[in-house]
């Protein structure tokens, strides 16, 4: 099982190298799915999971210049305390039954809106130009509340789903900051914002025995050396359909969550 669990890293490292997706809507579906991995148990090892791989990123993003600070600390300010509160829920809401059954259809409702946010992300990022560029005095005064705003939705569905933080987060922040954000600025601002998230969110779960360190060895063991050899062809695959197949798979995997 534990050369199974590498393998699926390997193959996530693999599709994030080549399309950037989050590793979470692609791992903790199958860690719950084809391995039966306790929900709690996934989500709480995918945070870490992330944690540990966002550090590099971020690192690399941050030496380059491509870290939007000033927007970072907004999402802090919404998305921290969001996560810690979710957390707080999570270790006193009682029955332990519930709250995988709460994850298992969180999961499936974020897994199903990660997709559409692949899928129509041009779409918001024009809708925000328009707004931008038609009301440009209202939309900058309602940047920094919806901002924060932003930052607690990414909190609570993080720390419950380890999701978000990726395809969502960079939607919203393409639609509230549709001509600050370059492409480069845009994927750093949310790698950066996603660091002290799942930390915090990975914390809590560990100290709620939802980590699990042997899987996540595992996972690291295969996506690390996925990443890199993603990232290589990179330039060489054919993108729009790989994020399109994606975003189909999440469709289908988050029905089957809804509906079980």
């Amino acid at each position: 099982m534990n050369w199974l669990n590498t393998a699926a890293g390997f193959g996530v490292g693999v599709m994030v190298g080549m399309t950037g997706v989050g590793g979470g809507a692609l791992m903790t579906p199958i860690l719950v799915l084809l391995f039966g991995i306790a929900p709690t148990s996934a989500v709480g090892t995918d945070l870490w999971f992330a944690a540990l791989t966002k550090i590099v990123g971020g690192s690399v993003h941050q030496k380059r210049g491509g870290v939007d600070w000033s927007i970072l600390r907004l999402l802090w300010l919404g998305s921290l305390p969001a996560s810690i509160v979710t957390l707080l829920w999570l270790r006193y809401s009682g029955n332990g039954e519930i709250r995988h059954g709460f994850i298992v259809t969180a999961l499936g409702a974020v897994l199903v809106l990660t997709a559409l946010a692949m899928l129509f992300k041009k779409q918001m990022h024009a809708l925000g130009q328009r707004l931008r560029i038609g009301a440009p005095d209202g939309f900058r005064h309602a940047q920094p509340p919806l901002t924060v705003a932003a930052g607690v939705i990414l909190g609570v569905l993080v720390t419950l789903t380890s999701v978000g933080a990726g395809a969502l987060g960079t939607v919203m922040l393409l639609y509230l900051y549709p001509l600050r954000l370059t492409p480069s600025k845009l994927v750093g601002t949310d790698i950066v914002h996603a660091i002290p998230l799942t930390i915090v969110a990975g914390i809590g779960h560990l100290l709620m025995g939802n980590v699990n360190p042997v899987l996540l060895g595992s996972l690291l063991l295969g996506s690390i050396p996925g990443v890199l050899l993603g990232a290589f062809f990179s330039a060489r695959a054919p993108e729009k359909l790989l994020r399109s197949t994606i975003a189909v798979v999440l469709v289908m995997v988050g029905a089957k969550l809804l509906a079980s």
